[in-house]
């Protein structure tokens, strides 16, 4: 395997995944799985601080230097990770400070890579405990740095707990040889070792002798001992962000910094087929203009383009706008979403699709089996979303010392520095990263486009560093998108309103296959669990369902959009439960209790949250909708209002059970956010094709909920003793269809199409 370059290893080994899983068990995959405790390359220590391990080290003064594999974009990873750390080792959160981790693959991504497995969640079998086993040691070999499926605190729950108290144990023994004391007779606290018999040792003291220590037996604290952990800490990036002290990617400053501005094309996969850089480069401070579309693979966002570099970013964006260029386009340039739409339903009439899920026997149901005397059918869809985070796209690069060095707001460090070394010409270790704060990333941030297109820039500068931005046009016009997707479903119900069978079908594209097409290199194919994530891998005891899902190449550059396929197939899923509901002539939250008698923890989330939104005031209704997404359960009540056409909501009522709450404070946060987010798309968001060009451009065109419109939100955290699982993202895939289920109640009319809106009459 040495000998295999980095992307023939990759495929080989995804390659035995996706063929036979069972054949990587065999040999290599009865091996102990591989530590995450030390690592290859030495932590970026400034002074006197030693390293205990790969992500702990101790400096003199007693600070804790811990390293930050995950990128900071409002969730809040800079506080919760290094909570882990610091509880196990005894030390007060203001103790800890982040350094930047290197790419050794002890900092890489496993939790994310396995929760990617199209498995329920209620499977237990074997198959599905040894594929998770053996893709797990895959991605501990890949060492996949990255950001996002809600997984920092899943993935690092284990690993940095385990530094933190190795550095611990290590403290202690070396407190104990200085002593000639036994270990099992000293505590800490505070940052300190405490003999029995009152003798103190401050860390910063004995890190020198502890480098060197045997820790020994290396234990985990039992929850009932957490002073962090569960209680609500301040984040810790919030006074630099007040201040104005926080750096993100478009704030970086190096000596001699130029600007690029970028043109794209305005049809999707179009080219350039010429361009006079003549007619601007006598504008003022104009310097050069630089075609770099060979930098990027197909079916990025940004495709093909060119950049005008210059003094400022507004003398590079006026000459941008007055640059003449022309495109070429392919069949693409007759795009259209209704035409879209139209290959979805064909499909879905044509083909039967990957079944992700089948339970019971929907054959003999369909079959007109005895009893059913009412079926319901509906047809549901969304559009393409684009993910419109507040910071523009931007990176900033520099030739210097035969190296490039890059200042990214990236959520794929190790994509990042890749493609750089690719597009520069360079060795993969020439390439010097810094990842700054990211001012939203919601997905889009995992691709690495505006990466390539700055550093093809940059080669031609002559050693200026070039901060290259993106406006918002550019960046609305050329995204990665949320799948388009269409959904639909047919259950059968017999005269007491019991469902007897249930079935569902739905069309969409790929954003796996086309993600891993243009960052791996990987060819597409084999069932993507995003597709039909949301709608297989549901919680309700249906004695017979099947779920399927066909995907349909897309011609449209699909990215990861917050909570990915769960953001479009929970409001699908959720409204047709209340459709069935009132089909059975039942209450839709005592319908959702009968459905969940083997799911306690989901009945007990319902209930959490209807008891708490109470009963509706005069002239509004209460929708409810609960889904589970990366290992959380979230139900919401909405609160809502119908004023003419104008759909309002006034509150919404969250309860999530996401195992053990590491910090209360950011968990309410990313519920507040993930309602708000997902309210933009539910209530305004849609992107539409029309001769293969994005129709929206701006906030005008594609507006989000301003503070105005925003509800109140009450969030309640279920008590937990188990795994901490994701909260980025399971707050935003419940809010429309809880709407969209107020919204039936108040008017009668049932929204299937995302955005939802009402018309006059």
């Amino acid at each position: 395997m040495q000998g295999l370059k980095l992307g023939a290893r990759r495929r080989f080994i995804f390659g035995g995944v996706a063929v036979a899983a069972g054949a990587l068990v065999v040999g290599w995959g009865l091996m102990p799985a591989r530590q995450r405790l030390n690592a290859t390359h030495a932590l970026p220590l400034d002074g006197d601080a030693v390293a205990l391990n790969g992500w702990v080290a101790v400096a003199p003064d007693g600070t804790v230097s811990v390293a930050m594999p995950r990128s900071e974009m409002g969730q809040g990873v800079h506080t919760a990770l290094p909570m882990l750390v610091a509880e196990e080792m005894d030390v007060p959160l203001s103790a800890v400070r982040l350094v930047q981790a290197t790419t050794d693959k002890i900092y890489g991504n496993i939790a994310m890579l396995k929760d990617g497995l199209p498995f329920h969640p209620d499977d237990d079998g074997g198959l599905k405990a040894a594929v998770g086993w053996t893709v797990g040691k895959v991605a501990r070999e890949l060492g996949l740095i990255i950001t996002g499926g809600s997984s920092s605190v899943k993935d690092a729950w284990q690993p940095m707990r385990e530094a933190g108290a190795a550095a611990r144990a290590m403290l202690v023994a070396a407190a104990a040889r200085q002593w000639n004391a036994r270990p099992q007779d000293c505590r800490t606290e505070d940052g300190q070792v405490i003999h029995a018999d009152g003798r103190r040792l401050a860390y910063g003291a004995l890190a020198v002798a502890a480098a060197t220590a045997a820790p020994g037996e290396i234990r985990l604290k039992d929850p009932k001992d957490f002073k962090l952990i569960g209680r609500a800490q301040p984040r810790r990036d919030t006074p630099s962000k007040v201040n104005g002290e926080a750096v993100f990617g478009i704030d970086v400053r190096p000596e001699g910094m130029v600007y690029a501005a970028v043109r794209m094309s305005p049809v999707i996969g179009g080219v350039v087929s010429s361009v006079k850089p003549e007619a601007v480069l006598k504008m003022p401070g104009v310097m050069q203009v630089v075609d770099f579309s060979s930098a990027l693979p197909q079916q990025t966002g940004a495709g093909a383009g060119v950049a005008v570099v210059a003094k400022t970013y507004w003398q590079a964006k006026q000459a941008a706008l007055a640059l003449p260029v022309e495109w070429t386009s392919d069949e693409r340039a007759k795009l259209s979403s209704a035409a879209i739409f139209a290959e979805f339903a064909a499909r879905l009439d044509a083909e039967s699709g990957h079944a992700y899920h089948k339970a019971g026997d929907m054959d003999a149901v369909e079959g007109k089996a005895a009893g059913v005397v009412k079926t319901v059918t509906a047809e549901y869809r969304a559009p393409y979303l684009a993910h419109a985070a507040m910071e523009p796209v931007n990176c900033t690069a520099q030739f210097k010392d035969d190296k490039v060095f890059l200042w990214a707001p990236t959520q794929s460090p190790g994509f990042a520095m890749e493609v750089a070394a690719k597009v520069g010409g360079l060795a993969a270790d020439k390439v010097v990263l810094v990842v700054t704060m990211l001012g939203g990333g919601f997905g889009r941030r995992l691709d690495v486009d505006m990466v390539a297109q700055v550093v093809a820039v940059a080669r031609r500068t002559g050693g200026l560093p070039v901060q290259m931005i993106w406006s918002r046009e550019d960046d609305t016009t050329h995204d990665v998108y949320r799948p388009a997707a269409l959904a639909r479903f047919s259950a059968s119900l017999d005269a007491a309103g019991k469902v007897l069978g249930y079935d569902n079908k739905s069309a969409s594209g790929s954003v796996s296959h086309q993600f891993f097409k243009r960052n791996l290199g990987l060819p597409p194919g084999g069932p993507d669990k995003t597709t039909a994530e949301g709608e297989f891998d549901m919680q309700y005891e249906f004695a017979n369902q099947r779920i399927r899902h066909v995907i349909v190449d897309s011609p449209v550059p699909l990215g990861y959009w917050r909570s990915v396929g769960h953001s479009h197939n929970a409001f699908f899923k959720e409204s047709f439960i209340d459709e069935l509901a009132h089909a059975a002539g039942q209450d839709e939250v005592a319908f959702r209790r009968g459905l969940l008698k083997q799911h306690p923890r989901h009945l007990a989330v319902l209930n959490a949250a209807v008891a708490r939104a109470g009963a509706a005031p005069a002239g509004r209704a209460h929708g409810v909708a609960l889904h589970q997404s990366f290992g959380t359960i979230v139900a919401q009540v909405a609160e809502v209002s119908v004023e003419g056409t104008e759909i309002r909501v006034h509150r919404v009522v969250c309860a999530v059970d996401c195992g053990i709450a590491v910090n209360p404070n950011i968990i309410a946060q990313q519920v507040e956010s993930a309602v708000v987010f997902g309210l933009s798309a539910a209530l305004f968001g849609a992107v539409t094709i029309k001769d293969g060009k994005v129709e929206q451009s701006n906030f005008h065109d594609y507006p989000v909920v301003r503070i105005n419109q925003a509800p109140e939100v009450e969030t309640i955290i279920m008590p937990s003793a188990e795994h901490p699982e994701g909260m980025g993202e399971p707050a935003t895939p419940p809010i429309a269809p809880a709407v969209a289920n107020a919204v039936f109640k108040l008017t009668g009319k049932r929204l299937r199409s995302l955005p939802l809106q009402l018309t006059s009459g």
